[in-house]
């Protein structure tokens, strides 16, 4: 008889971060490292063993991310080879590991070029990335077994390791300041920003990140700027700091320019001194001109940056919530042509893809997988018409288990309610408010998700950007899929991609910006995936709002840090 027990590390991380509205973005990749113990009981002979990763697509292929090395004649096998995998948050990413014991015959070729068919197969073992990355050491175990799942030999376990790799955790935050600028406007005064851009090697420029505009002022004093190191390469490295008047066109006037390289901004900060903006030769001047416009530096800090896995992966979930749209345009659910039909054959309507879809991505992030689910826009059996009430039909209890307590939610509910109307979003997201803010008092590690599935433009857009402007101080990002074929453009002014916030009626602004939306009939047209174009955002809302109440992840060990304050890169 023989039996196998197998043991090893896989260390995985984080991908290079798309270039978002944050100016503190932190580039990592996943590496995948196959290490520690294999015990392998046997009569006789011996164990020479390798690793194979593979990713698994969508449509159930297999994408061979990279093999191990062999270990020979080792009961005890520790791999080096490292394997990269790109780890994106807003997609589930199934990985399949294949093990086997590599004939001697074999040993002298490198192991890119075995027959894995010509190998002894070991077992098999599979998970979903995140499922590694959320626990608080990045370790998983996990069972090994015959192809496919046959069988119920016990073969061994695999156990599995991530570590985020990045190039460098270090970033500065710089209070730039200018003083007597020249005034572009002919009526008013100048409205000026910052661009900062890098020296490319090739001598153009590439520009990193750039302050607020400052309506109507030459003598502004900006928002702390952030540039991590991947951003500015060295202290040594030249940056161009060029000044604006912004014009709504487009068409931005140059007030004046400067390069300088970080050591050098610290050292107008330690100096208090200032240096004068240039203007460069233009048609009507050959030489250029220095401005009596002046720029300051008024703050300059070394930070320490912690990314989104960073706090994952000590402990901080992401709690789903989902509210659903019951109002009448949607059609009678028992017609076909209605968004609520319930295919017979099993083919998911609008609202089932969009809770199936986002729901499988955020599951693993939320431990106990307990999630609250509510209706809006119905009457109840014997009630009126209610604009937040629980799927579950529970009065007092909105919560249910795993994504199919919601489908079965859900689909329960469509027979118990007359949909009615209008189409009012403030009820759900003040009730999804009141319980990421009662969430404060007991601890700060979880952060909350809201799912708003509407077929219909919203009723109460002024109630709805109250409720947002109020919500945008807690721990809270609201997801909002809109499905069939209206007009959504009234959407787009709630998520504020275009850099101006939502303002209440009182007019207040929102802290940060918590609001994605995505229509799926984009969808459906094959141009996005709803699941990437709502959770991209995500992660940096996510920091926003631990950087915004200097919340720091658990194990600070995790992160070398310079000692000079902590700061969070996406």
């Amino acid at each position: 008889m023989m039996l196998w027990n197998f043991s090893s590390r896989l260390k995985v991380s984080k991908p290079l971060a798309r270039n978002s509205s944050y100016v503190c973005q932190l580039q990592s990749c996943v590496i995948v490292i196959l290490s520690q113990r294999f015990v392998h009981h046997i009569e006789f002979g011996h164990s020479d063993p390798m690793a194979v990763v593979y990713a698994k697509k969508r449509n159930g292929t297999l994408e061979e991310l990279g093999r191990t090395e062999v270990i020979m004649n080792n009961l005890e096998p520790a791999w080096i080879q490292k394997i990269s995998v790109n780890y994106q948050f807003e997609i589930v990413q199934p990985l399949i590991f294949h093990v086997y014991d590599i004939d001697s015959q074999y040993h002298n070729l490198p192991v890119k070029n075995l027959n894995l068919k010509d190998q002894d197969f070991l077992g098999e073992a599979s998970c979903v990335l995140s499922e590694i990355v959320t626990k608080r050491n990045r370790t998983l175990t996990l069972n090994l077994h015959n192809r496919d799942g046959h069988g119920l030999k016990n073969l061994g376990t695999l156990t599995v390791q991530a570590e985020e790799t990045v190039a460098s955790r270090t970033a500065v935050e710089m209070t730039f300041r200018c003083y007597h600028l020249d005034n572009k406007d002919l009526f008013s005064k100048s409205d000026p920003f910052l661009r900062i851009s890098r020296i490319a090697e090739s001598g153009g420029s590439i520009p990193i990140c750039k302050t607020e505009v400052i309506n109507n002022n030459l003598n502004p004093v900006w928002k702390p700027l952030c540039l991590t190191m991947q951003q500015y390469m060295s202290k040594d490295n030249p940056l161009i700091i060029e000044c604006f008047d912004f014009n709504s066109s487009g068409n931005h006037v140059l007030i004046g320019k400067l390069q300088k390289t970080v050591a050098e901004l610290e050292h107008l900060h330690k100096t208090r001194s200032g240096v004068n903006l240039v203007l460069p030769p233009s048609h009507l001047r050959r030489v250029e001109k220095i401005t009596e416009g002046q720029l300051f530096v008024d703050g300059y800090v070394e930070k320490q940056l912690y990314s989104f896995l960073d706090y994952i992966s000590s402990g901080f979930e992401l709690n789903f919530m989902v509210a659903v749209d019951f109002t009448a345009s949607n059609g009678n659910p028992h017609n076909s042509d209605s968004l609520h039909y319930i295919d017979p054959s099993g083919r998911l309507n609008a609202y089932q893809q969009a809770i199936m879809e986002v729901g499988e991505v955020i599951q693993f992030y939320d431990s106990d997988r307990r999630f609250p689910a509510w209706g809006f826009g119905a009457r109840t059996i014997g009630g009126s018409v209610s604009h937040c009430f629980n799927l579950n039909g529970i009065p007092t209890d909105s919560v249910v288990t795993g994504i199919e307590g919601i489908m079965a939610g859900y689909s329960s509910t469509l027979y118990n309610v007359t949909l009615s109307g209008p189409t009012l979003f403030g009820p759900v997201i003040n009730k999804a408010a009141e319980i990421a803010g009662g969430s404060l008092s007991v601890n700060q590690n979880k952060y909350f998700i809201l799912l708003i599935i509407t077929d219909g433009v919203v009723s109460d857009i002024q109630e709805t950007k109250d409720a947002l402007v109020r919500a945008s101080d807690l721990p809270l990002s609201i997801l909002i899929v809109g499905v069939g074929g209206a007009d959504f453009t009234q959407m787009e002014v709630l998520d504020a991609d275009d850099g101006h916030r939502l303002e209440s009626s009182t007019g207040r602004v929102a802290t940060r910006d918590i609001v994605q939306f995505v229509p799926m009939r984009e969808v459906h047209r094959g141009e996005i995936s709803v699941v990437q174009a709502l959770l991209e955002e995500l992660p940096g809302q996510f920091l926003s709002y631990m950087r915004s109440r200097d919340i720091k992840p658990h194990f600070p060990d995790m992160v070398h840090a310079s000692g000079r304050g902590t700061l969070y890169g996406v």
